[in-house]
């Protein structure tokens, strides 16, 4: 590895040539409160965000007072890394291009496990080691459902030296989850389970429905919401719309490697090598493999903000998103992320004054995805957001100009009445 590289993707002059849109897919913003300016300057945010080179693809849709005010895409899928040749083949992104959730999945399989307990299946004050019996030895015979869905089960990593190819045997990593002694009580401290508690949680669906999880999500949400590719893993008749992933971006080893080995347990390079792998489209990573494309990504939050439902479909009782996106406890330092973090039992939250999801966003909820990736809901401004980027940045210009892009957001979606509210939780 590089002591010092800038990694960035080539930016054409002309914009428009690398832009895809339909124009008939978004509404006038005049019509949800917004003005033609407002949605441009995000748009604007948007390409400043392109022109750092940290992203050779950027797809973004957002939905206000439940409609589509932008969903458009911005630069190639493949064939403009950092590494490409002029001449390798180029594919444009479109709002059609699959990108990887990363760790915005986390929230989808988090609902399914509160479906579970809607569904009177499970209660998420429960032991795991009632439903998965092996899971409670080595002092984690009392973490609860509760726990891991709120980053507190004390497994937020796997052993120091796991082979990353694990990634493609969700039976092996169980395994070793299982043997796995806690780095603190379970409940007693919150640190980010990058991909652990994904694991644990998928298998406790399989478990108490017998149904992967992967069959579990098509039928309680993908297929009811008309979004049968949105799922863990991708199809390969999706494949040819899939963004390949890309590390962008200045990478000081002693900095942002090591920042992220602690976390993820590998690099920028490895998630890059690993997750463009077809093996990686094949299995199920319940905490970091949801392919979709921005706007299906929109449409299940914005399901999630319409109180669980969908068109004439109730997919959710509204009281299971109340209790999903409630605050499981006093903001505090994460002992991964090392930075300070508001936490439900699944989403992330955002904060006041400034949060994740930019100015006043306190009753925002969604999830970070692998640095650069975007989704949540905001009653508030009655929006909801899917910012997709296959570009895998830490340090450089692309840090400063997705929270430019991100904050802006927040400003120009301004907030609505509660009486201007066409739907609630």
């Amino acid at each position: 590895m590089k002591l010092l590289s800038f990694n960035s993707c080539y930016v054409t002059d002309d914009l428009n040539s690398v832009t895809q849109y339909d124009p008939q897919s978004e509404v006038n913003p005049e019509t949800v409160g917004m003005s033609f300016k407002q949605r441009d300057a995000i748009w604007r945010a948007t390409e400043l965000l392109y022109k750092t080179g940290a992203s050779p693809a950027i797809t973004l849709c957002i939905r206000r007072k439940g409609q589509i005010i932008l969903n458009r895409a911005i630069g190639h899928a493949r064939g403009n890394g950092p590494e490409d040749h002029q001449h390798t083949p180029k594919v444009l992104a479109t709002p059609d291009t699959r990108i990887c959730l990363f760790s915005a999945s986390k929230v989808v399989t988090a609902m399914l496990v509160h479906l579970l307990d809607e569904m009177g299946e499970l209660d998420l004050l429960d032991p795991i080691s009632h439903y998965i019996p092996e899971y409670g030895v080595n002092g984690k015979k009392d973490a609860t459902i509760y726990h891991l869905l709120a980053h507190r089960g004390g497994i937020p990593s796997l052993p120091k030296g796991t082979d990353p190819k694990l990634l493609f045997n969700p039976d092996a990593a169980l395994d070793l989850l299982y043997k796995a002694r806690p780095i603190a009580p379970s409940g007693h401290r919150a640190a980010y389970h990058a991909l652990t508690a994904g694991y644990v949680l998928g298998e406790l669906i399989r478990r108490v429905t017998g149904k992967d999880v992967r069959q579990f999500l098509a039928e309680k949400i993908s297929i009811p919401m008309d979004m049968p590719s949105f799922n863990f893993g991708l199809a390969p008749e999706y494949r040819e719309q899939v963004a390949l992933n890309y590390s962008t971006g200045l990478k000081p080893v002693l900095l942002a490697d090591a920042f992220l080995r602690n976390i993820l347990g590998g690099s920028m390079e490895d998630a890059e090598y690993y997750t463009n792998d077809p093996q990686f489209m094949d299995t199920i990573c319940p905490a970091g493999n949801i392919f979709a494309t921005a706007e299906q990504t929109s449409r299940f939050f914005q399901m999630l903000l319409d109180g669980g439902r969908y068109q004439n479909k109730q997919i959710f009782n509204a009281k299971t998103i109340r209790r999903a996106t409630i605050e499981v406890s006093r903001p505090e330092i994460d002992a991964k992320l090392i930075l300070p973090m508001r936490y439900a039992m699944g989403p992330m939250l955002g904060a006041k004054p400034v949060g994740l999801y930019g100015f006043n966003t306190q009753n925002a909820f969604g999830h970070l995805g692998y640095t650069s990736i975007f989704c949540w809901a905001d009653p508030d401004r009655d929006i909801s957001v899917s910012l997709l980027t296959s570009g895998k940045f830490l340090v450089g210009a692309g840090l400063p100009a997705v929270i430019n892009l991100v904050t802006n957001i927040s400003r120009q979606c301004t907030r609505v009445h509660p009486s201007e509210r066409q739907r609630a939780l």
